[in-house]
């Protein structure tokens, strides 16, 4: 793997942190374009994210074939993160995930998923719902092909989200940290949408951010105090991982 050993890890802590907050659980991925070479991405191999490591870091290019396989296996909706950094030049991280609050909102086109706090306003520049249906009759809901992956990206646009209906979500951002504190981030919108409206109750007023205020927070909004918590957190937790595995007897 042809990458600096820090990014390794910072791939490493988005798997941990995603998965100690329950946007990823057993599935869902996360990659990052290579800083070296942006026609290359960094993913792990198939994995449940809480156990991923700096040696399951794997090196695709844009068509999602691995660099060096070594006969590992591969995650099967890989295309998502291929096909994006190919539409997108801005975009360096891209988690796919179900966040569970999120998936709901993800199949009730009748009540969109709206910014209620300045951490959440990104919701504000928009996302959309990919529809399968749309490109694929009978599909089993994943992106299994990079002709999926192409129309998953063109359905995300310019946007720093979509809702994948019935499925999950993709979120992709300018960097790791980011992309992890909107990940996080989407799912708390989520779970607090949900509770207002259920304290508005049937046709109650639920107060969102207006354009103004997003484009105001847009201006100014960076994650670098939550990725600190998440880096110092996951690598603590790696530690003692490593510490009890080298304990006698472990």
């Amino acid at each position: 793997m042809d990458t600096h050993v820090d990014d390794a890890w910072d791939l490493v802590v988005a798997y941990r942190t995603l998965a100690e907050h329950g946007i990823l659980d057993a599935y869902g991925h996360v990659s990052m374009r290579s800083p070296a070479r942006p026609d290359r991405y960094f993913l792990s191999r198939a994995l449940a994210p809480e156990l991923v490591t700096v040696d399951d870091i794997m090196e695709f290019t844009l068509d999602s074939e691995p660099v060096d396989g070594q006969g590992r296996a591969l995650y099967s909706e890989r295309f998502i993160h291929g096909e994006m950094y190919r539409s997108r030049p801005d975009v360096n991280a891209v988690v796919h995930n179900h966040s569970p609050t999120v998936v709901p909102f993800s199949i009730t086109p009748d009540v969109p998923l709206k910014p209620l706090t300045a951490v959440t306003s990104f919701i504000g520049l928009g996302v959309p719902t990919f529809e399968i249906r749309d490109f694929q009759l009978g599909s089993d809901m994943r992106i299994l092909s990079p002709a999926l992956g192409v129309a998953l990206a063109g359905v995300v646009g310019d946007k720093p989200a979509a809702l994948m209906r019935g499925h999950g979500a993709v979120v992709v951002a300018a960097d790791i940290a980011t992309v992890v504190a909107r990940s996080i981030y989407l799912e708390l919108a989520a779970k607090q949408l949900q509770q207002a409206m259920w304290m508005a109750g049937p046709g109650g007023r639920v107060i969102t951010l207006d354009d103004a205020e997003v484009a105001a927070v847009q201006k100014r909004q960076e994650f670098g105090r939550p990725w600190l918590l998440y880096r110092t957190k996951a690598l603590k937790r790696i530690a003692a991982e490593t510490e009890e595995r080298a304990r006698p007897g472990s």
